[in-house]
C-alpha cells in the first residue's frame, strides 16, 4: 500500500499545473458551498427564532377541532339530522380558573389568559377595525415580546389600571390620534367604552401594528358583556420543541383546540425544508462540475501511463491494485481541494459576518447578516467533494485495471 501511495504522489506531482487547477476547482466549490450553506442556514435560524419569540409556543382557544356530535349521533349508528339550528355559545373556555390551575401545575413554562374580541376603534370621525385583546399585564409580560416594542408610552401604564389602552403606531396614524388622546372602542355587541391611549407600539408586522389594541382583561369582559370569561390561553415553554407534545396533552384533557407553533406555521417550515433540498442540490451540482476536472486529470494520467501500468501488472500488481492506485489519486485531489476549500469557506463566512446594513424602512439600528457557524456545513461540503472525486477517479481506475499488459507491450491499440 505504501508503494501504491508513492506512485500516486509521483503521478499527481508529474502534472502539477493540471493538478493545481483541479484542486482549486474543488476548493472554490467547497468554499462557496460552505458560505452559501452558512448564509441560508443563518437566515433560516433567524426566521425560526423570530417565529418562536413573537408568537406563543402553544395557543389554546375556545374552539374545538371537530364539531360537537348531537346526542342522537352518539347513540345510533345511522342518523339523519336536518333543520337544526345550533345554539350560540359565547361562554369561552369553561371554568377558566380550574383550567389555568391545571396547566400551571405541570407545564414547564409560562402562560397568560386573554379575551380577544372583534370591534372598532373610533377617534373623531375616523374608525379602524381592530382586535381588542383583554390581558393581565403581569402575566402578559412573561409570554409576549411586545413589551420591548413601544415607541411612545409604556406597557407599565396599562398595568396602572383604569380605562387605558395601548395600540399600534400605524393604527394611531390612521386614526390621527396620539399619546394621551381618548378613543372609543365599540364591540360587535354594540357596547361602547372610552379609553385613554397610554402607549404606542411598533412590532414591524403591519397586521398587528394597525389591527391590535390591548386593554385590561376586566375592561374587555365588560365591553363584550362576558363576565369572568376568557377565550384564549397562550403558553411559552422552556423548550419550544416540546410544543407538539404539550399541545396534544392539553387538547386530550381539556377538549379545546391547542395549536403548537409548528402546526401554526406548518407551510412555512415545509418551505424551509424544500429550500434546504434545493441548496444541497446546488452544492452537489457544483461538486459534480469540479469532479469533471478530476476525471480529466486521472483519465489523462491513465492514458499516458499505459506502458507503466503494463509493466506493473507484469511485475505482479493485481487489477485491484491498479484500481486502488488511480482511485487514490482522485481522492487525494478531492481531499486537497476540500482542505483548501475549508480555508476559503471560513474566510468567506467571516467576511459575510462583517457585512452591516441598516433597515431604512423601520429605522432600526445597524445589524449584520444572519450567519450560522456549523462544522456540519464543512463536513457536508467535503463529503460531496470526496464523493465526486472518488466517482471521477473510479471510472478511469476501472479502465486502467482492465488493460491487458501483453497488448500494451506489443504496441496494440
Amino acid at each position: 500500500m505504501r508503494l501504491i501511495f508513492e506512485i500516486a504522489v509521483t503521478h499527481i506531482a508529474g502534472r502539477g499545473r493540471q493538478t493545481l487547477v483541479a484542486v482549486f476547482g474543488v476548493a472554490v466549490g467547497v468554499g462557496f458551498s460552505i458560505a452559501m450553506a452558512a448564509l441560508m442556514q443563518g437566515g433560516q435560524d433567524d426566521f425560526v427564532e423570530q417565529l418562536i419569540n413573537t408568537m406563543p409556543h402553544v395557543e389554546i382557544t375556545d374552539e374545538q377541532r371537530t364539531a360537537r356530535q348531537q346526542p342522537a349521533e352518539t347513540v345510533f349508528h345511522a342518523t339523519e339530522i336536518f333543520g337544526l339550528r345550533p345554539r350560540e355559545d359565547r361562554r369561552g373556555i369553561i371554568n377558566p380558573t380550574a383550567a389555568r390551575s391545571w396547566l400551571e401545575a405541570w407545564i414547564p413554562g409560562r402562560l397568560a389568559p386573554d379575551l380577544k374580541l372583534q370591534g372598532v376603534i373610533r377617534y373623531s370621525s375616523r374608525e379602524v377595525g381592530a382586535s381588542v385583546i383583554g390581558i393581565e399585564p403581569v402575566a402578559e409580560r412573561s409570554v409576549s415580546p411586545i413589551i420591548g416594542d413601544f415607541v411612545e408610552g409604556s406597557f407599565g401604564a396599562l398595568a396602572a389600571g383604569g380605562n387605558n389602552i395601548v395600540i399600534g403606531d400605524t393604527m394611531a396614524k390612521r386614526l390621527g390620534a396620539g399619546l394621551n388622546d381618548t378613543v372609543a372602542a365599540v364591540s360587535s355587541e354594540g357596547l361602547t367604552r372610552n379609553f385613554k391611549i397610554v402607549g404606542l407600539f411598533h412590532t414591524g408586522t403591519t397586521a398587528r401594528d394597525e389591527g391590535e389594541a390591548y386593554v385590561l382583561l376586566k375592561n374587555a369582559q365588560i365591553l363584550s358583556a362576558r363576565t369572568n370569561a376568557i377565550n384564549e390561553i397562550r403558553i411559552k415553554l422552556a423548550n419550544p420543541d416540546d410544543a407538539p407534545v404539550v399541545a396534544r396533552r392539553i387538547e386530550a384533557e381539556l377538549g379545546y383546540r391547542a395549536e403548537a407553533w409548528q402546526e401554526a406555521n406548518e407551510s412555512l417550515l415545509e418551505a424551509l425544508v424544500i429550500r434546504n433540498v434545493i441548496m444541497y442540490t446546488v452544492v452537489a451540482a457544483i461538486m459534480l462540475v469540479a469532479g469533471f476536472g478530476i476525471y480529466n486529470i486521472i483519465s489523462t494520467i491513465t492514458h499516458e501511463k499505459a506502458r507503466d501500468i503494463a509493466i506493473m501488472k507484469s511485475l505482479g500488481f493485481a487489477e485491484a491494485d491498479m484500481q486502488r492506485l488511480f482511485l487514490l489519486e482522485g481522492v487525494a485531489i478531492g481531499a486537497g481541494g476540500s482542505a483548501l476549500g475549508w480555508l476559503l469557506g471560513f474566510s468567506l463566512v467571516y467576511a459575510l459576518s462583517l457585512v452591516r446594513f441598516e433597515l431604512a424602512a423601520t429605522g432600526q439600528e445597524i445589524t449584520r447578516l444572519p450567519i450560522a457557524w456549523s462544522i456540519l456545513h464543512y463536513a457536508i461540503a467535503s463529503g460531496f467533494a470526496l464523493s465526486s472525486a472518488a466517482f471521477a477517479g473510479y471510472l478511469p481506475a476501472r479502465r486502467a485495471a482492465r488493460l491487458n499488459p501483453v497488448d500494451i507491450i506489443r504496441g496494440a491499440t
